[in-house]
């Protein structure tokens, strides 16, 4: 395992230089001029030459990105061209606000999506099999912004309760902005969590209903093995090595997929930092946060392939 961590990580490599290729050539084609930005636009010329040559920009591409590499490898993202603060620091301060918002939606997706997901498989064709993917399939179908839109109306804003219902009066029940206490977190995890759920749940049942197919389920229940052994130790362990392919998937997307989600709900994540500083044509900012997302993304496939070694004995990493 130690060598096929060790091969994985030096993949990366390219991958990584492809990255920081890609992203610092399709800044540099994006019209605008960051030093007019700076300046205003009402600068005087030799004003904005002058930030030019302060920021390097006035070099030629090949020796900027030469630089910005040779500052990566020294662990330096480089400096924010709006406020001079470092762009470590300014991705730190919104860093971790990302990584939990996607770890909770992503454990809500996989909660809601396993039992939705073995349920409809063990009763195949049934009332519930046949409700719950088509709830599925409604949240597949359901964009992000309308479902986090609809929630923040209901349950932060609120509606008024008929007369009739006791004890409610009003559906008010959490905040519909900002990000950490229990009440801001509520509506954001459940907007994300709800459509990687309806996947997570079509997947495992199809996964779950070829593997429940297979000679060795017959076998064990030749034997006399109770139905729930056969399925949550024989057949849903080998199921779960396409889910978690798609759970992995789900969260590297999450890293750097929730702009519309904290905007809705005005939360100061990466999604937004890269919005933000796109618009203002801040490249250091722009390519740092998409290095590292690049970085977390490559990280969690590499978690992915060493989790099937321990669901499936095997399979051979080395292979």
């Amino acid at each position: 395992m130690f060598t096929f961590i060790v091969r994985r990580l030096l993949q990366t490599i390219p991958v990584l230089i492809g990255v920081t290729i890609l992203v610092f050539s399709l800044m540099h084609l994006i019209p605008g001029d960051p030093a007019q930005i700076m300046a205003g636009e009402s600068a005087p010329g030799h004003q904005v030459e002058a930030i030019r040559d302060r920021l390097g920009l006035n070099e030629p591409l090949p020796v900027q990105y030469g630089k910005y590499v040779a500052n990566l490898m020294q662990g330096d993202l480089g400096t924010s061209i709006r406020n001079s603060k470092s762009v470590a620091g300014e991705i730190g301060s919104r860093f971790w606000v990302t990584v939990e918002l996607a770890v909770y939606s992503t454990i809500l997706s996989i909660f809601l999506g396993l039992i939705a997901g073995i349920v409809s498989a063990v009763r195949q064709y049934s009332f519930a099999d046949i409700s719950l993917m088509i709830i599925a399939l409604f949240g597949l179908s359901m964009p992000n912004f309308w479902l986090g839109l609809m929630l923040m109306q209901w349950f932060a804003i609120g509606i008024d309760v008929p007369s009739w219902i006791p004890f409610i009066e009003s559906t008010n029940w959490f905040k519909p902005s900002g990000w950490g206490s229990f009440s801001q977190v509520v509506l954001p995890v459940i907007t994300l969590g709800t459509s990687g759920a309806a996947i997570i749940a079509r997947m495992t049942r199809s996964s779950l209903l070829e593997v429940i197919s297979e000679d060795y389920i017959r076998t064990a229940r030749a034997k006399g093995a109770k139905e729930r052994v056969v399925i949550y130790r024989h057949a849903l362990k080998n199921a779960l090595i396409p889910v978690v392919t798609v759970v992995g998937l789900q969260f590297g997307g999450l890293l750097g997929g929730t702009v519309l989600t904290e905007t809705v709900f005005a939360i100061n994540g990466m999604g937004s930092l890269i919005i933000d500083n796109i618009q203002a044509r801040d490249f250091p900012i722009v390519q740092g946060t998409i290095l590292v997302v690049s970085l977390l993304f490559v990280f969690v496939n590499l978690i992915v392939d060493i989790s099937y070694h321990f669901l499936n004995k095997r399979i051979d990493l080395n292979d």
